[in-house]
């Protein structure tokens, strides 16, 4: 979402660099920056999204973010508005300093993605192809997740109505332990934040978050729980 605004902007910017009199290309700046300022609705509802499921520095950092976000949409308001009346200098003027704050703000947004993880996908991969055994089979009681590690990825097992599931403990959105969640006939909810996956196979049941859980295919052999991951 944050594409659309960033994308446009930088367009518009690029239009008032080149400078010159030309009334198309002020025409068309125009429309970019009122394209950009239509997609800060959507670029910012996600982020509040993400943002109010954050903790300590990465709430502070995200604030910050939202905030240069704010200022870049009300000077690119401004900057328009001016255009509008003719006052084009003004306006170009009011727009790179706009660019300029997006361009902070996007900096904080690539460290919140990239570094801290925030609105990434948490949700540890396996990457084996056969069999591995997790668990004996007496050791998981009815309705009770319990959390193994198998080859270094930790696995939730729920046994429910007499069948076993497997799927990866650290939940998709922000990495929540799944294994402290509570189950029901069909999901299985992480405590952190609410998210509701299906046992069978880990599909989005409710959000906030928006990637499924990775499953794992189960067998018990020998009288020990195997888990393979699931293509």
């Amino acid at each position: 979402m944050t594409d659309v605004p960033l994308g446009a902007w930088t367009v518009a910017t690029v239009l008032d660099l080149a400078g010159g009199d030309n009334s198309r290309r002020d025409r068309t700046a125009e429309a970019a920056i009122g394209i950009g300022l239509a997609g800060t609705v959507g670029a910012a509802t996600t982020g509040m999204t993400d943002w109010q499921h954050t903790v300590a520095e990465e709430r502070r950092v995200g604030l910050v973010h939202g905030l240069m976000n704010v200022s870049a949409t009300a000077l690119y308001a401004i900057s328009l508005a001016l255009r509008l009346r003719g006052a084009r200098t003004a306006g170009h003027t009011i727009g790179g300093l706009g660019f300029a704050v997006a361009l902070g703000a996007a900096y904080l947004g690539g460290d919140l993605v990239y570094r801290k993880r925030i609105g990434v996908d948490h949700a540890p991969r396996a990457g084996w192809d056969d069999f591995a055994t997790a668990l004996p089979e007496a050791e998981l009681r009815e309705s009770l997740p319990q959390r193994v590690d198998v080859r270094g990825v930790p696995v939730v097992l729920i046994r429910r109505a007499g069948r076993t599931y497997a799927l990866a403990d650290s939940c998709a959105h922000l990495g929540g332990p799944l294994s402290e969640g509570q189950i029901d006939d069909v999901a299985i909810r992480c405590p952190w934040h609410g998210s509701r996956f299906a046992l069978d196979d880990g599909a989005v049941l409710e959000g906030p978050s928006t990637f499924p859980q990775p499953c794992f295919d189960v067998r018990v052999r020998a009288g020990q729980i195997e888990v393979r991951a699931r293509r």
